[in-house]
């Protein structure tokens, strides 16, 4: 699954749109690395997300193309906010 869409499916980013600007900004990565929106997402990838002053870490447990709202914090963890 494309990271923008794991992105918004999670409910980490609320639209995939904010998500894929996020991507192009520079302002996430995955496994240490910068990574583009269609950076393919696998189980275990931890990816760093700068939200304005946050820095989010979260670890990827699940990929699934749809989640309902209390099935989406399953999909990660929180490695530290």
């Amino acid at each position: 699954m494309r990271l923008d869409k794991f992105l918004k499916v999670s409910r980490i980013i609320k639209r995939r749109t904010v998500a894929n600007e996020a991507c192009d900004a520079g302002r996430v990565q995955v496994n240490g690395k910068p990574a583009r929106a269609s950076y393919e997402v696998k189980v275990n990838d931890v990816l760093e997300i700068a939200l304005g002053e946050r820095m989010i870490r979260a670890k990827v447990l699940s990929v699934s193309e749809y989640a309902k709202k209390e099935e989406a914090p399953q999909l990660y963890e929180i490695l530290s906010e």
